[in-house]
């Protein structure tokens, strides 16, 4: 790999499928314990990395955008204020609610949930989760390097191919 490959890995997520069968699988149990609707991982560019719960009646790729907007509005308004960021964010409306939780350096973890639960459940759960989804992350950036071989051998196989079929 690259140095553009390093720095693309160290300002963007980089998940695979089973990234995102642990993930999901958090959300899930987050979601049953909190009594929530549907949960959304978000990156702060407004990239939907996963959902998981009932989510049929929204139109994810807006809401993520939104939130990472929300957040992105926040944190200039928490400078202001003098702090880095603000962590949490919670918006209440008549029927359905949302709680934007920072979960490590680079996603929100998005809640929607009604009155079937409590802000106090969702917040208890949401800070385990965030938890649990900060060590997966550290544990998916420390492996960064297992499949550089790989890539190398991948990369040269298909300049290789590309230089026959060009013929350079």
């Amino acid at each position: 790999m690259g140095h553009s490959d390093d720095s693309l890995r160290a300002t963007r997520l980089v998940f695979y499928k089973e990234d995102i069968e642990i993930i999901g699988k958090c959300l899930l149990t987050f979601l049953k314990n909190a009594n929530a609707q549907c949960a959304l991982l978000v990156d702060k560019d407004g990239h939907l990395v996963t959902q998981e719960g009932e989510s049929s009646v929204y139109d994810m790729d807006t809401i993520s955008a939104l939130v990472a907007g929300s957040f992105a509005a926040t944190r200039q308004m928490a400078k202001l204020l003098g702090e880095d960021e603000f962590s949490l964010m919670f918006h209440q409306g008549k029927k359905d609610n949302i709680q934007l939780s920072l979960v490590g350096e680079r996603t929100i973890l998005a809640v929607i949930f009604d009155d079937r639960t409590t802000l106090g459940m969702v917040r208890l759960y949401s800070s385990q989760v965030s938890s649990k989804l900060g060590q997966i992350f550290r544990d998916i950036s420390d492996r960064k390097g297992e499949g550089e071989k790989i890539s190398l051998e991948f990369g040269k196989a298909a300049r290789g191919k590309l230089d026959d079929l060009f013929g350079n």
